[in-house]
């Protein structure tokens, strides 16, 4: 399979490869892999959700959405920076699609809080997608409008999310990293809305 060097992403943390799956956590990603940044909450949650999917490649945690170069954790944990915990996910659209990533997205957690996921609060909680193409960013966009209704008819308010095109990433530090694969007991405070995600019905 040939390998093509993944966009500039990348501040190296130790880790090399995923602690789950063993694939490079920095690249190079497989040719015609595509990438996307989630933002649901406490990343260490989320990306168990998304290293799970069949179909994904490769996850990293890390700091998107900020202001500030090169960030750590506290920095980013006192809410000044600006950058919100993301997930990159790396995958084979030929075995998992945009659309179900963003089905996952959706239905794993509560798009309608601002600034905080259940007991967590601040702006790195928030909820957001940064997308590596117009395309992607419009499917977003067209989700987000076929899933609002059914939010709103289950007592939910307006989406929140975040929705752009990817600005630079930052890879947390290196026991962020599949931290709930090293720490099976681990704090996880990822919960959805229990509403159902209409992608492709509308």
């Amino acid at each position: 399979m040939l390998f093509s060097k993944p966009k500039p992403l990348v501040e190296p943390a130790k880790d090399t490869a995923h602690y789950v799956n063993g694939n490079p956590l920095h690249g190079p990603y497989p040719d015609g892999f595509q990438q996307v940044q989630f933002a649901m909450g406490c990343f260490w949650g989320v990306e168990r959700i998304f290293w799970q999917l069949d179909g994904v490649w490769v996850t990293s945690v890390g700091y998107a959405g900020g202001k500030l170069d090169m960030p750590g954790y506290e920095a980013v944990c006192t809410g000044k920076t600006g950058h919100t915990e993301v997930v990159h996910v790396v995958y084979d659209p030929a075995r998992i699609s945009l659309k179900e990533l963003l089905t996952t997205f959706w239905e794993g957690h509560d798009p309608t809080q601002g600034n905080r996921q259940g007991n967590d609060r601040g702006s790195q909680y928030r909820s957001a997608v940064y997308a590596y193409n117009d395309a992607d960013l419009a499917l977003a966009k067209q989700t987000a409008l076929e899933f609002q209704p059914m939010l709103a008819k289950a007592g939910f308010g307006a989406i929140t999310t975040e929705m752009r095109l990817a600005p630079r990433y930052y890879f947390a530090e290196s026991y962020h990293q599949q931290y709930l694969a090293k720490n099976p007991e681990g704090y996880c405070g990822i919960g959805g809305t229990g509403v159902t995600c209409p992608i492709g019905i509308t």
